[in-house]
């Protein structure tokens, strides 16, 4: 006789707990940090100091659509993408630095 497979197959079973495994694992983390520092950069205003990810620390003094533009001291101005942004500082660590 022919049978046809089941929902209840433990094959079928394994394969949705892997799939279920990966999503809170893999998955739903990286979702989670990726609307943390899509609200984190939306929370930017100018003058705000902040760290780029490759380590530039400065003063946002302008904002457009994707980039910022930092002052990193002696008026040295760089416009970095927003999503080169890693972490906003206290008002005042650029001056206590």
């Amino acid at each position: 006789m022919n049978e046809t497979p089941t929902f209840f197959d433990p094959t079928f079973l394994l394969l949705i707990g892997f799939f279920v495994l990966i999503y809170f694992l893999m998955i739903r983390p990286q979702n989670k940090a990726r609307k943390a520092h899509e609200e984190l950069v939306a929370g930017i205003e100018v003058g705000d100091e902040v760290v780029s990810s490759g380590g530039l620390l400065g003063r946002v003094t302008k904002i457009s659509d994707q980039f910022f533009e930092i002052n990193l001291g002696d008026n040295n101005r760089v416009k970095i993408q927003k999503t080169a942004i890693s972490n906003v500082l206290p008002k005042g660590t650029i001056n206590s630095i």
